[in-house]
């Protein structure tokens, strides 16, 4: 990976911000697009929140996206460009969490601070023979606590680069090569026939289902509606076209009075579905059922010209939608 070659600061930052809720294989790509675009701390500070939010565009958790752009400037306008070299101070940044400022304080800094991410909590949890929870208040602790005491404070980047790629390569989830491995005499996990079992996991996800209505207007001259969502929740900062929620698929939408109302302010000539089976959209915690609907009207002072529309950042699901009606 080309992070594994470098001990600058932003780099292993960038690359950590992108590898959160994101695998190696999907990641690398974004994190070469990134340093592209942004070979610098202070190119990415004085980018705008649209063109980072652009790059970041299929990730998901956009927040982070968010984060990333904010640090930058606070590293470059605050800190005259200059990361923190301890473990402290890194964790002080904004979208920066105890595995990014270990990771950063260790690799960069040579500091003894231990990371423990997914791999490391597998590898513990299996080797030792640990089953607390490793998404308990109690379990990170522990978890924790093991790994610093097990660090090499002489080679604090080696180790903690090195068992996170055991973890990854060796000792994987699914299917590990215990019958090759240094540590099959000593792991409990594998004397107590228990590699499925651990590490123990607490599942807390309760997933609500909403459902999305977009109405993509077309006008004579080509033109259609696209707003930048705002508020909190999610895609915060994103481009999409006007959107009725319902509280349930609505099988009886076109006489539902939100459209009603909404269509009121237009000359509406047809109204049709695009997608006739909706599209599951899932999210960590939210399952969206997406349906488009492509409205012809006869003008649109306020609108923009379709061809713009692949130059916005958008939720994925509507760069798919776009990517395959304009052709």
């Amino acid at each position: 990976m080309p992070w594994r070659n470098t001990k600058d600061p932003y780099r292993i930052w960038l690359s950590e911000i992108i590898l959160q809720q994101t695998r190696v294989a999907q990641g690398l790509p974004y994190y070469e697009r990134f340093i592209e675009a942004f070979p610098t701390v202070q190119d990415l500070a004085a980018a705008s929140e649209e063109e980072v939010l652009k790059l970041w565009q299929g990730l998901g958790y956009y927040s982070r996206g968010r984060n990333l752009h904010f640090t930058a400037q606070y590293i470059t306008n605050e800190l005259q460009g200059v990361f923190p070299n301890t473990y402290k101070e890194l964790l002080k940044l904004k979208g920066v969490g105890d595995y990014t400022a270990s990771a950063i304080a260790s690799i960069c800094f040579n500091r003894p601070t231990a990371v423990v991410d997914g791999n490391v909590y597998r590898v513990l949890s299996r080797v030792y023979g640990i089953d607390t929870p490793i998404n308990s208040t109690q379990g990170i602790k522990e978890f924790k606590a093991l790994a610093q005491e097990l660090i090499d404070t002489n080679q604090p980047a080696n180790f903690n680069q090195a068992i996170m790629e055991f973890g990854a390569i060796q000792c994987k989830p699914q299917n590990p090569y215990c019958l090759h491995c240094v540590f099959q005499e000593e792991c409990v996990a594998f004397r107590q026939n228990k590699i499925k079992e651990l590490p123990v996991k607490i599942k807390k996800l309760n997933i609500k289902k909403r459902y999305f209505n977009y109405l993509v207007f077309v006008s004579r001259d080509q033109k259609t509606l696209f707003n930048q969502r705002t508020g909190k929740g999610i895609w915060q900062g994103l481009f999409e076209f006007p959107m009725l929620e319902m509280d349930a698929e609505e099988v009886r939408f076109r006489e539902s009075a939100p459209l009603k109302e909404l269509l009121s302010n237009y000359n509406v000539n047809s109204l049709e579905k695009y997608n006739e089976k909706p599209i599951l959209h899932k999210l960590s915690h939210q399952h969206l059922s997406i349906t488009f609907w492509i409205v012809l009207v006869d003008n649109l002072d306020e609108g923009i010209p379709i061809s713009t529309l692949k130059g916005f950042p958008t939720p994925v699901v509507i760069a798919n939608f776009i990517e395959a009606f304009i052709q």
